[in-house]
């Protein structure tokens, strides 16, 4: 285990933590405390095994790039109809196969800044009948903002024209939004989570809640924050949710435990596969069991950005322990199960974009298990990933640039 004894140095390798002092109840302070809460009675084990850093190699890609963007969160292909992209200042663009980009009007307003904003991108299941997608983001509220989940209808007016002059064609528009769920957490701070996820039967959507850099709220069964929720497509809690029968917040909860999940996939096999930032080092990738505590803030295989140290995860063996971690954090961003043909060698793999370690990470998983396989050297923060439908695999820059990989 690594571990670095810089006090009041913040890493870049992972998200920033605003500084205010701690509080008696960090859960319902108005400020972001600077620590985890300290049990001095938790005796640290280290954690031995699982760390997934490898020597960073060249990519085997050949990299086109295909536009650029302003702040840019996420990406999803719409069949048909091309890639959508967030933007974080609110911006939702359509970027067509021809390569024309189209803003499409009728996004909430969000609470852009830091980061918040416009976050993620999701088709649902039934797209090709119902155009309908789902956007989470950082809904403005008293005190700073709090993550919203909305869904609508995409509306794509594609005017066929053959004798000129030809009308104007209408913007794409979003019809009908409806904000289906709240985290009720009103505040400041950071780390949205914000990843949204169909279970494979279309029936449920899964969102990752981020913790705000609140630390307690993870452990709260009580708060949204620090949670995987499991809802109905209309935002309700989701029948055989562990905690079902008790209402609320609890109702709604799949896992708990967590800091700041950013990728969520489910393998053929049906197994959820989760991966999140850690703080100063300890980023997880976890499989992901209903009713499960995966810790945080309690234990971590990474430390407080003050150096304070955090237990590592064989400390507390009743928590769940990440399948695999990275210290020093490479700061996972977008994952994606790989399932395309023109990449035979990654199929039944995890890819995982990384933004401080500005690399595309390969991990192959099999039943329950997770083997780290490649750390190719991107040389730019990655901020998302998709497989698009011939099988070649798109990455979103975090400074903003779209690219293709191909085979070289």
């Amino acid at each position: 285990m690594l571990r670095f004894v810089l006090l009041g140095l913040f890493a870049a390798a992972a998200c920033s933590a605003a500084q205010d002092a701690n509080t008696s109840d960090p859960s319902k302070s108005t400020a972001v405390p600077r620590n985890s809460p300290y049990d001095p009675n938790l005796k640290n084990v280290p954690a031995t095994t699982g760390r997934a850093n490898l020597p960073l190699t060249p990519p085997p890609f050949a990299i086109t790039g295909l536009g650029y963007f302003d702040q840019p969160f996420a990406i999803a292909f719409a069949p048909d109809e091309g890639l959508l992209v967030t933007e974080k200042r609110g911006r939702l663009k359509l970027r067509r196969p021809s390569g024309v980009v189209d803003d499409i009007a009728g996004v909430p307003a969000v609470a852009a800044g830091g980061q918040g904003g416009l976050l993620d991108v999701a088709i649902a299941p039934d797209f090709a009948r119902s155009k309908t997608i789902y956007l989470s983001y950082s809904e403005p509220a008293p005190g700073g903002s709090q993550l919203a989940l909305a869904r609508a209808t995409l509306i794509d007016f594609m005017l066929v024209c053959d004798r000129p002059p030809c009308p104007a064609k209408p913007a794409p528009h979003l019809d009908g939004l409806s904000v289906i769920w709240r985290s009720g957490m009103s505040g400041p701070g950071g780390q949205f989570g914000a990843n949204i996820l169909f279970s494979p039967d279309g029936r449920y959507v899964f969102l990752s809640s981020g913790e705000r850099q609140r630390f307690s709220p993870a452990q709260d069964p009580d708060q949204a924050l620090g949670k995987i929720l499991r809802l109905t497509l209309d935002g309700k809690a989701a029948p055989g949710n562990p905690m079902y029968d008790e209402g609320g917040v609890r109702a709604r909860t799949w896992s708990t435990g967590h800091r700041n999940p950013y990728g969520m996939v489910f393998a053929p096999d049906g197994r959820l596969w989760e991966e999140e930032m850690g703080p100063r080092g300890g980023d997880e990738l976890n499989l992901i069991l209903p009713g499960r505590n995966y810790g945080w803030p309690i234990v971590s295989n990474g430390d407080n950005y003050s150096g304070q140290v955090i237990p590592d995860h064989p400390s507390r063996p009743d928590l769940e322990a990440p399948k695999l971690w990275w210290n020093p954090s490479v700061s996972p961003g977008g994952m994606i199960y790989y399932s395309g043909a023109m990449f035979p060698a990654l199929r039944g793999s995890l890819l995982i974009g990384a933004l401080s370690g500005e690399a595309l990470i390969q991990v192959r998983v099999s039943g329950d298990a997770a083997t780290p396989v490649a750390q190719w050297s991107m040389r730019v923060r990655i901020r998302d990933i998709a497989q698009a439908p011939d099988g070649s695999i798109w990455l979103l820059e975090d400074e903003g640039k779209l690219v293709r990989l191909t085979p070289k």
